[in-house]
Parts: structure tokens; sequence; C-alpha cells
């Protein structure tokens, strides 16, 4: 770690700390009790001194060793405490699968991400309505430069999610909400984030294997890699999910609370491609460090997954195909960010040190946050630098 990103690190930290947060404390380097403590030690300090009702942590280390860590309350009206085995929703996160698979399809050649995506929906009798149909690429869709812009915001799906929340939408009528609209910009010519763009993606993947999109991502990297705790988030009913707090400023609907009995009181089936998954954090970062070192897909493809366009997503942010990259001060970091209602996701790969971390909070309320969960991240994530004798 440089002199400079070490004092970038003391400046975040010095930040967080008006907000009752404890320093990152001294750890010695390669003893696995003191990474433990020191992680331990940071997010209880989170769970006891600020807003956040829960919090899990998933490191995926060089070498294959990974490690569970949880703070707080699962549930805090019924006083469960969170564990490292629970679940929560990913959010975007959940398109890094749908965009592996993909990547996978365009390395054995029955997808090209330079075609058009006419060619794989282009018979569809709705598809000329969708904006920038004729001109967009597959590539398009995976870097958001496409000009599709989002559904899940729009006010008329909102409206009808509020309506119906136990609805489940087809495909095609997700794109609905965006039939016979203009485009921001065309396709290739800017960027702009959309879960719609991975709508079309999972959508293309069905087309080219005849399978259901989920099935072929079990098939391809959740058995593989053996990410058991990675399930599909397709109804309200997801396994060992935890209860989430959305707040006030809610889009979706004006819960206080996200699971009512077991079951969430919307229907997360509309996310799909978009995201469209739940898991522990450790499984999240074993994913995550599995992808960026080449085990999802073809390494010969890692130079154009990296590929970037300039993006507001972090410091010096860019977006490639299904991926975040950006510069913490504890590193250059590549991942996805993700948000559900009553939950939020950070998992990033280090490249500089060669581990992953991830975050998730039972809570996207953005006040009850002491600074942003990716600041968060990065503060955990400097931690494990210095265990691994590269602070000096």
């Amino acid at each position: 770690m440089t002199r400079m990103t070490r004092v970038l690190c003391a400046v975040l930290w010095a930040a967080a700390g008006a907000h009752g947060l404890a320093g990152p404390p001294e750890v010695r380097a390669q003893d696995p009790a003191a990474l433990t403590a020191a992680i331990q030690t940071r997010i209880d300090s989170l769970a006891q001194n600020t807003g956040i009702p829960g919090l899990t942590v998933g490191l995926a280390l060089p070498g294959g060793r990974s490690m569970g860590f949880a703070a707080g309350w699962a549930d805090t009206v019924r006083h469960r405490r969170m564990g490292p085995d629970d679940r929560m929703l990913q959010g975007s996160v959940g398109k890094t699968y749908f965009g592996a698979v993909a990547l996978q399809l365009a390395g054995e050649g029955a997808l090209d991400l330079d075609a058009p995506i006419s060619r794989y929906l282009g018979d569809a009798p709705w598809f000329d309505r969708i904006p920038n149909g004729a001109d967009a690429t597959v590539r398009n869709l995976m870097s958001h430069t496409s000009g599709i812009v989002r559904y899940e915001f729009n006010p008329a799906f909102l409206q009808d999610l509020t309506a119906e929340p136990m609805r489940t939408f087809t495909p095609e009528e997700r794109l609905s909400y965006l039939f016979d609209t203009e485009a921001p910009f065309s396709a290739g010519e800017g960027w702009e984030y959309s879960d719609t763009n991975f709508i079309l993606l999972a959508m293309i993947i069905e087309e080219v294997t005849g399978e259901r999109a989920y099935d072929e991502i079990q098939r391809r990297l959740l058995d593989p890699l053996d990410l058991e705790d990675t399930v599909p988030s397709d109804s309200p009913d997801v396994r060992g999910l935890v209860q989430g707090y959305p707040g006030p400023a809610n889009p979706f609907g004006g819960y206080t609370e996200m699971l009512e009995d077991g079951r969430l009181v919307i229907n997360p089936q509309f996310e799909w491609g978009g995201g469209g998954f739940a898991s522990t954090t450790r499984d999240l970062a074993v994913w995550v460090q599995n992808v960026q070192e080449g085990r999802a897909f073809s390494p010969d493809l890692l130079p154009q997954y990296r590929e970037g366009t300039p993006a507001p997503l972090g410091p010096e942010g860019s977006y490639g195909l299904g991926v975040i990259m950006m510069e913490l001060p504890s590193g250059t970091a590549w991942g996805h960010s993700g948000f559900m209602p009553g939950y939020r996701t950070e998992a990033y790969y280090l490249a500089d040190h060669g581990f992953a971390v991830a975050l998730q909070l039972n809570t996207s309320d953005a006040d009850a946050l002491p600074t942003s969960p990716l600041r968060i991240l990065d503060g955990l994530a400097a931690l494990v630098v210095e265990w691994m004798g590269e602070g000096g």
C-alpha cells in the first residue's frame, strides 16, 4: 500500500469515526485469529454504534480459504441475531451470473457479443417497439451503452407493482413500460445504467440455449463452483432470507419490514436478469473471486470483460461487461453493487492483493447508514491488506 493510499484510508476512517466507528485495529500479518478478531471488532462496532440493524461479511482469500462473519440483528423485533449463514437479496450483483453465462456462450461460439440483439430477438412481435432495438448489440446491453433505459423505476411500473405486489411479470410485460419511447442516446454513444439491458440479455440466453436462464446459471456456475448458499430470488419464498428494513423512502411500497410470516411482501421475481439472487456473503465473496480469477468463463475473455466505459459508480469508476471497476483507497476493485428494498450489497475483488470481500446489510435506509456501504467495504478491505503484510 502506498503512502498516499494509507493517507486516504486514514481520512476515510477519520470521517467514519465521527459516526462512532472504531478505526482499524493493528493486526499481525498472516495470523488468522488476528484477522478474524479485527473484522469482527469492526462489524460489531457498526452494529452497536450506528443505525445498521445487521450485516454480514464474506472473505475469499488467496489459496482458497474463505470466511464468513455476522453482527447485529437478523430481526430487530423478534431479537434474532444475524449469523454468517443468513441470506440476503443481492440486488444488481445478480447481473454478474447472467453476464458470466453470456460470456461462456460467447467463448463457445454460440453468442456473438457484437451482433445486433435483433439477431436473437428480432422475430418477437414487440421487438420493433424497443427504443434502439434495431441498433443495440449484445455488448451494448452488457456495458449499459444501449440507450435502453431502466423499466423498474418507471412510474407506471411502480404503480402496477404497488397495486399488485405479488404479481408475476413476463419478460414482455417488463419491456412494455418502454414501448414506443425515445432513447436518450444512440446505441454505443452514451452510458446509462439499466436493468432492462440484462432483462434482454436473459431473454437472449434463453433463446440461444433453449433453457431457462436460471437453470443455465445453476448448471454452468453454481454447481461447478460449489455455491450451495446462492439461490434464485424468483418468488416471495426465499429460503434462509433475513428480515430487511427499507426505510420510509422505499420506492417499491410503504413497508417497514420486507418479510411477513417468512415471506417477502413483494414478489422479487420482477428483477430476474437485473439481479434475481439471494446468498450468504461468504458464497458471494467466493463467487466474485472465481469470476475475477477467470474460473467462471474463459480467461481469454477477461480483457474484453474489463474494457470499461466511464461510469459514475465509484472513484475513477467504469463499467465493463457486467462488472464495476474503480480505484478504492485499499486498491483496484472489480465487482458489483446491489440494491433491493431492505438490502444493500457490495462485492469486490481487490486486484492488487488477490482477495475478495463482500458486504451485505439488511437495510436500504440511507438515513440508517453512517457512511456509504462501499466505504464500509473499503475499510474492511484495508484490514485484510494490513493482515497480508502489504501495509508497510
